[in-house]
């Protein structure tokens, strides 16, 4: 089955009413580092990583790769969207792509989320014409299951990883929601 590796990469930026999606920069590093040891985002992702250790990790730009979309809002970047092979967790799930979205506090409850994953899911179905794609959130995750439902995902099942019970839902181009008016 085809993934990303049989798509071009990367896109021309993909763009919404609010925001630009495109391939990370240099000028990203600092909001990847503030992403990635952010507790709030990490609360049910078993926490943040040590700023000292992403920094060394990352002395320069971030890795660019195929279904790594930044996400920017008026020139800075807000959050990532990513695109993988699906992994594996739910046996159901499996060779299907698997969504993912870190967004930083302080883009949370404006819609960034809901409109970029629009757009990523639009932009999957152009280039993978009637691929499902799964997303995974811990259960108790409220706020990705609410967005999870608004994008059209339907539940596929739970399951118990990294020591919390997880939802899975799955995401179909013919079942997804119309525009929003």
């Amino acid at each position: 089955m085809a993934f990303l590796e049989d798509v071009v990469w990367p896109p021309a930026p993909l763009r919404t009413e609010r925001l630009v999606l495109r391939e990370p920069e240099v000028r990203d590093r600092t909001a990847f580092l503030a992403l990635l040891a952010s507790p709030e985002v990490h609360t049910y992702l078993g926490g943040p990583r040590p700023r000292d250790e992403l920094e060394r990790e990352m002395p320069g730009a971030p890795t660019r790769r195929p279904g790594l979309f930044v996400v920017e809002r008026d020139g800075a970047m807000i959050g990532q969207i990513t695109l993988t092979e699906e992994s594996g967790l739910l046996p159901r799930a499996a060779g299907r792509a698997e969504l993912g979205y870190l967004f930083l506090p302080e883009a949370w409850g404006r819609g960034y989320a809901t409109e970029a994953c629009t757009a990523v899911l639009d932009w999957f179905t152009g280039v993978l014409p009637g691929r499902p794609v799964v997303l995974a959130t811990q259960t108790a995750n409220t706020g990705s299951r609410r967005l999870a439902a608004k994008l059209g995902f339907v539940e596929a099942g739970l399951f118990h990883a990294y020591g919390a019970e997880q939802w899975c839902g799955v995401w179909s181009p013919a079942a997804a929601p119309g525009p929003n008016p």
